[in-house]
């Protein structure tokens, strides 16, 4: 199938992101945790892609064209030209992607429907969970929540946090990965938000990362994957 088969120009987004490769499926996103998940995932089941950087810093995740993929003006979204029926599908929310790529390409979610739920309610943790109660802490650790005098928000999320770093250290105390000796989109949609949290929110100290020598482990297996390491430099931010 050749580059020009594909016609995304129905989808404004190309206006603003022109796909030189139209036949492959276009990603638009910033090297975030929610962003990196769909960039790893793509680096692990070895999916032709084209990325295109959507910057916060002019602004793009509010212009017209990237909302008329994603109203909710967040990365990442997709653009697949190949999607269900052959016709092109947009997509956003990390999850859902995920989710898709893996049924698109039956890899890193178990077929066995019991298996296959149990890995989409653990993303579901991630999403409804860790997400978001991981971010809430970096805005009041190292951003401006920081100078709030009341330090009570910090701490709701802060025990929060370590409330969920303790499930999933319990997860993982038999297992290598949160579904076992299987990688999966569980692993992807968790281990980007963790890393962020002790790398980049420098919020180890405060959660007491130390103690959870479970998620320690896995998260450093994680990181070594060739597909982690190329995935998370995916886009790359201007210098």
């Amino acid at each position: 199938m050749s580059d020009q088969s594909a016609d995304l120009s129905q989808f404004p987004v190309t206006r603003k992101w022109p796909a030189a490769h139209p036949d492959r499926l276009q990603l638009y996103s910033l090297p975030t945790p929610n962003g990196v998940k769909v960039s790893i995932m793509l680096e692990e089941i070895g999916l032709p892609y084209e990325v295109h950087l959507v910057s916060f810093q002019t602004d793009d995740q509010l212009s017209p064209e990237f909302l008329s993929l994603n109203p909710n003006n967040k990365i990442p979204a997709i653009l697949d030209p190949h999607g269900p029926g052959g016709k092109p599908l947009p997509l956003f929310e990390s999850g859902a992607i995920l989710w898709y790529l893996a049924e698109k390409t039956g890899k890193l979610l178990p077929a066995d429907p019991a298996a296959r739920y149990e890995t989409l309610q653990w993303v579901m943790f991630q999403m409804g969970g860790v997400g978001p109660m991981f971010g809430q802490v970096g805005f009041f650790h190292k951003f401006a929540g920081k100078d709030f005098e009341d330090k009570r928000p910090r701490e709701r999320y802060v025990n929060e946090s370590k409330r969920l770093l303790g499930v999933l250290d319990a997860r993982l105390a038999n297992r290598r990965w949160i579904m076992g000796d299987d990688y999966t989109i569980a692993d992807i949609a968790t281990f980007p938000w963790i890393r962020n949290l002790v790398g980049f929110y420098e919020a180890g100290e405060l959660v007491d990362f130390a103690q959870f020598k479970n998620v320690q482990r896995a998260l450093a297996a994680f990181v070594e994957r060739p597909a982690v390491v190329r995935g998370l430099d995916i886009p790359k931010r201007p210098a």
